[in-house]
């Protein structure tokens, strides 16, 4: 495998890690990417741009990052407290009047960013026209009752998590998140992350596609708990339903879809990009630039959500907008607060270590939470420190 990019001393077991990713784990195209005290310390790509093509993936080509979007459109609602134009103690009614139904009433912002609402699935799944028309989402949500008493557990809102966020910033700002997230941070930050694909940059975009691991892989065959397999396999399920909030799926390579706003699930990047932008949510990245204050960088990480998911069934940590430490999904360490994809991208920040973290690729496994190619190179990032 013919790797390029550049490493800097000490983290050659990086490296080695995604190597490896590619001659055993079935990776086709992917980059990893790492900060670290706000200098880039790792950038690496290989493979080929199309998970089912020939030509050369290269430094600037950008993969979605399915629900790994979550943890960089969660950056928006905090900048919006940060600037006390939000505040997390809030009725979500407050800023959208017409959510105050069926029970919704007391559920406050925090709640909504730590995936304790209670509407992790809508009565009826939209198509993928509706989910992307910016209206049809807020007032399905809107008029959805909750599955469980909102604020006293929490599941994991899959799809609904993008007309959530959305309409609580249009209701805020009376911008789109997209517009938000690249006018107020990726654009001053110089990282190429979208949420809304232009048309100009599309021709950097791979096509993603789903793959088996190869034979003798191994560590890609993971063999979920019989509940949670059952959980997956049940269309009646939280779990099932969560998923398949937008019904049929839509089709991850369609223009269309890609050129959407949903914060949930379709945001595109480069590794480079998000390690950056994790960078900048801890500290000071290369040429000054940074996202939060020390407080807002706190709040990030701090827990609001634990235990079992109603969804992902599994035991699971939140924070504001961001998925937490854990048996589910293992970051660096305990401090660390991001997001990954389903299928393997993953993305996140440890304030204690100092590091910005990016991996994406477009061999989509079966993995949700804990992709072994990004758990990889997680393991190997931390013998380097």
């Amino acid at each position: 495998m013919d790797i390029q990019g550049v490493v800097a001393e000490g983290f050659e077991p990086v490296r080695d890690a995604f190597v490896r990713n590619f001659e055993v784990l079935g990776d086709r195209g992917a980059a990893v990417a790492v900060y670290r005290d706000g200098r880039k310390v790792v950038d690496l790509w290989g493979g080929t741009k199309d998970a089912e093509g020939s030509e050369p993936w290269t430094g600037d080509t950008a993969q979605i990052v399915r629900s790994a979007t979550k943890g960089v459109a969660a950056a928006v609602p905090l900048l919006l407290h940060q600037r006390g134009l939000l505040d997390l103690d809030a009725p979500v009614g407050s800023y959208w009047p017409e959510f105050k139904t069926g029970g919704k009433e007391r559920i406050l912002v925090r709640d909504l960013l730590a995936h304790r609402a209670g509407v992790p699935v809508i009565d009826r799944g939209l198509t993928a026209a509706e989910a992307a028309d910016g209206v049809s989402g807020a007032h399905a949500i809107a008029a959805q009752q909750p599955f469980w008493e909102p604020g006293t557990e929490h599941g994991y809102h899959a799809q609904t998590y993008s007309w959530l966020l959305s309409e609580l910033v249009l209701r805020v700002t009376g911008r789109t998140l997209g517009s938000v997230l690249a006018e107020e941070m990726t654009e001053p930050l110089g990282v190429d992350f979208w949420i809304g694909l232009p048309e100009t940059e599309a021709h950097r975009v791979g096509r993603v596609a789903p793959v088996e691991p190869p034979e003798g892989a191994g560590t890609l065959r993971t063999r979920p708990r019989r509940n949670v397999s059952e959980a997956y396999a049940d269309p009646d399920s939280l779990t099932r339903r969560a998923f398949r909030a937008i019904d049929p799926l839509p089709d991850e390579n369609d223009p269309a879809y890609r050129a959407a706003e949903l914060p949930a699930t379709n945001g595109i990047g480069t590794a480079r990009a998000l390690a950056r932008f994790y960078g900048a949510t801890i500290g000071v990245v290369e040429d000054g630039a940074r996202i939060f204050t020390p407080a807002t960088t706190a709040l990030a990480g701090r827990e609001l959500s634990s235990g079992p998911d109603r969804v992902l069934v599994v035991n699971t940590r939140f924070g504001p907008g961001y998925m937490l430490h854990g048996p589910a999904s293992p970051l660096l360490s305990p401090a660390s607060f991001g997001h990954p994809g389903r299928g393997g991208s993953l993305a996140f920040a440890d304030p204690d270590a100092g590091i910005g973290f990016g991996y994406v690729t477009n061999a989509l496994a079966k993995s949700v939470t804990a992709d072994p190619r990004a758990q990889a190179l997680v393991r190997a990032l931390r013998s380097a420190l």
